[in-house]
């Protein structure tokens, strides 16, 4: 049985160990066959290990001033998480290489901004942490409610699934510590929008640069969205958008939606798809 979230909910956050079978089975465009879907993921995917260790430093440079032993607890555990999506994500690169994808560019590009952004005040990197946080909470949601990523490749399922319950699992821990750093509504928009500008920005970039490698043209993969989001349930895209703009609420807090029931009803179903 899941906890029941709330504001300073200070539940466990596991440290789990998955093992994916990335092998040669998975196929270039594993989201159900459609290219704009798979290279969704698969942009994002190139973002995650070098982005996630920017929350890890962003979060860990403020540990000291955390007088709440449990949060300090919750913030080991979410370091912990990001550490293996990180490493999982790198292997996965392996199997897009293998695939004749060119993706070492699009990676020291985003490596280099990311140096630009580490140069930032401290409160803004934690600032811009917790609203990426709260995108891949929301997106996470998003992923673990759309029936039609039962449709992908099992092992992509799986990868989606674990990382998006565990997205769900720690979304609060980055908001509280910077509650508990004192950092004010200004600077937790700043870094919302920050956030905003990167995910976007480097989404669309990675994904359009996969594409291109594919020979799929604009006008080819605007079909290919239209396609995919016809598949969608409406409700589910209206609550997305109500949370990504929830975080502009001055009394917002990410645990205001207690999804881990949710979540962890789709671990449960994807174990035995990989060993997670």
């Amino acid at each position: 049985m899941a906890p029941n979230l709330e504001p300073g909910s200070r539940h466990p956050i596991p440290v789990r160990h998955p093992d994916f079978p990335f092998d040669a089975s998975i196929p270039r465009h594993w989201a159900d066959g459609n290219p704009v879907a798979s290279h969704i993921f698969n942009a994002l995917n190139l973002t995650f290990p070098e982005g996630e260790r920017f929350f890890i430093r962003a979060v860990n440079d403020h540990v000291g001033q955390i007088e709440d032993s449990a949060l300090r607890k919750q913030a080991r555990g979410f370091a912990g998480q990001e550490a293996v999506h990180g490493r999982q994500h790198e292997r996965y690169f392996d199997v897009l290489r293998a695939q004749g994808y060119r993706i070492d560019r699009f990676l020291r590009h985003f490596e280099r901004f990311l140096r630009i952004m580490n140069r930032m005040p401290r409160s803004l990197r934690l600032a811009m942490t917790a609203g990426a946080e709260h995108y891949t909470a929301t997106l996470g949601h998003f992923a673990i409610s759309n029936a039609e990523t039962r449709k992908f490749h099992p092992t992509m399922q799986a990868l989606i699934v674990w990382h998006a319950v565990e997205e769900v699992e720690h979304k609060a821990v980055a908001y509280d510590v910077m509650q508990a750093a004192g950092i004010g509504y200004g600077t937790r928009i700043a870094g919302y929008a920050l956030a905003t500008f990167a995910l976007l920005t480097w989404a669309a970039i990675g994904c359009r640069m996969l594409l291109r490698q594919d020979g799929i043209d604009r006008t080819e993969a605007a079909a290919l969205r239209k396609q995919l989001e016809a598949r969608v349930d409406p409700a589910l895209i209206a609550h997305t958008r109500r949370q990504l703009r929830a975080y502009l609420r001055r009394d917002f807090h990410p645990n205001d939606v207690d999804d881990l029931d949710v979540a962890y009803a789709r671990l449960d179903e994807i174990r035995s798809l990989a060993a997670v």
